[in-house]
């Protein structure tokens, strides 16, 4: 029998812009088994929101990730409306709409940039970026801000749009349109890019199914699954749009989703910048009631969902994020194992980690019959191993 070799990626490594631990088990240069260990970017966000008020929490929420920074208020402020039982006006839910599908054109467009570099195609990388500075310069112009727009709140937004800032964005937002159609096109087209990207690191239906993926991972993998319209909110239920999906479950589909979207941003944009409705941007939410509430949104990496409970307090009770990548992280059990070891890191790299969204801590006690241990168990088994390395010294 062959001895597996163990390659241990990270938790510090060129290729993650973020700390993570991959362990791959590999017999030549093919993957026979693989592993992941998270928890190595604890920031205690959840923690921290409950000692901040309603409102500077969305400011809390909006530092769990620098790339989804407007995709985590989005849920958070539905969490609480949920909670409160009130909706934002008309105005305020078509800004938030643009706010978000601008967020999703930078993120993907950073993405396949980066997914360029990584196969050694850094024209990509170069073009996808250009054009991804024309939506910053239309984020800055909207709400002052490249990442980080600080436009959300419980009951609205921040701030409204004015004509010169809108007749800006709809002229800006064109300059788009050509540059994502040149990148698409030259993926498409590419006999080198279909060479390196189908048929590696299949996700087939049923286990993209089975491991519950979100986002483009799954629309990659012929789900059509978008919480945008399948549980409207927003202004998504507004406007006219259509849902990407590809068939194949490789690499090359989940590009291509992401290529597609954009396109379909551009609409989504386009529309609500146009039929934004007159009216107030602020319910004005004064206080919130003891309760559950549920928030839900599509950021660019699928899913986002946030829970909040309320004692009637002027602060959560107790917050709960659920992020896309810890949905869609394990399922490398089923798209890496049998692919060579020079693909592990563009397969994984598929999904758009976001590890800094993504860390959470479980743990199991194999030996009993209890699925977690508690913060109370956890310091008596660390008091017990200090008494026996005491015994053992003899102190």
């Amino acid at each position: 029998m062959k001895k597996k070799t163990v390659i241990p990626i990270g938790p510090y490594h060129p290729l993650l812009e973020e700390p993570e631990f991959f362990i791959l088990y590999v017999d030549g240069e093919t993957v026979v088994d693989m592993d992941v260990r998270i928890g190595y970017n604890h920031r205690a966000i959840e923690k921290i929101v409950e000692s901040k008020t309603w409102d500077q929490d969305t400011f809390v929420v909006e530092r769990i990730c620098g790339i989804c920074s407007t995709s985590h208020p989005f849920a958070y402020v539905q969490a609480v409306e949920d909670v409160a039982g009130i909706e934002a006006p008309p105005r305020a839910q078509y800004i938030r709409t643009i706010i978000a599908e601008l967020e999703r054109i930078h993120s993907h467009l950073l993405w396949v940039g980066l997914a360029g570099h990584f196969i050694g195609y850094n024209t990509v990388f170069m073009w996808a970026w250009k054009c991804r500075e024309t939506i910053l310069d239309i984020s800055e112009k909207l709400t002052g801000n490249r990442n980080h727009y600080a436009m959300f709140k419980p009951g609205g937004v921040r701030r409204d749009f004015n004509d010169e800032q809108i007749e800006y964005a709809l002229k800006r937002i064109e300059e788009v349109w050509k540059p994502n159609e040149l990148i698409t096109n030259a993926i498409l087209d590419d006999p080198v890019m279909h060479a390196r990207l189908k048929g590696v690191g299949v996700l087939s239906t049923e286990d993209a199914i089975a491991y519950s993926v979100v986002g483009p991972t799954a629309r990659g993998s012929n789900l059509d699954w978008d919480v945008r319209r399948d549980h409207p909110y927003g202004a998504y239920d507004k406007v006219k749009w259509d849902v990407c999906v590809q068939p194949d479950g490789d690499v090359f589909s989940k590009a291509v989703v992401r290529l597609l979207e954009n396109f379909e941003s551009v609409k989504i944009i386009r529309q609500c910048l146009e039929n934004l409705p007159d009216g107030p941007i602020d319910a004005e939410l004064s206080e919130v009631p003891p309760g559950e509430g549920i928030g839900i949104h599509e950021a660019p990496r699928g899913e986002v969902f946030h829970y909040v409970r309320s004692d009637g307090s002027n602060m959560p009770y107790r917050h709960k994020v659920r992020a896309p990548t810890f949905m869609n992280l394990p399922s490398f059990k089923a798209s890496c194992i049998g692919e060579e070891i020079a693909d592990v890191a563009l397969i994984t790299a598929s999904i758009d980690p976001c590890y800094c969204c993504t860390e959470r801590v479980g743990v199991v006690d194999k030996s009993g019959n209890r699925s977690t241990l508690k913060e109370a168990d956890l310091i008596k088994l660390s008091q017990e191993k200090t008494e026996l390395i005491r015994k053992k010294l003899g102190k």
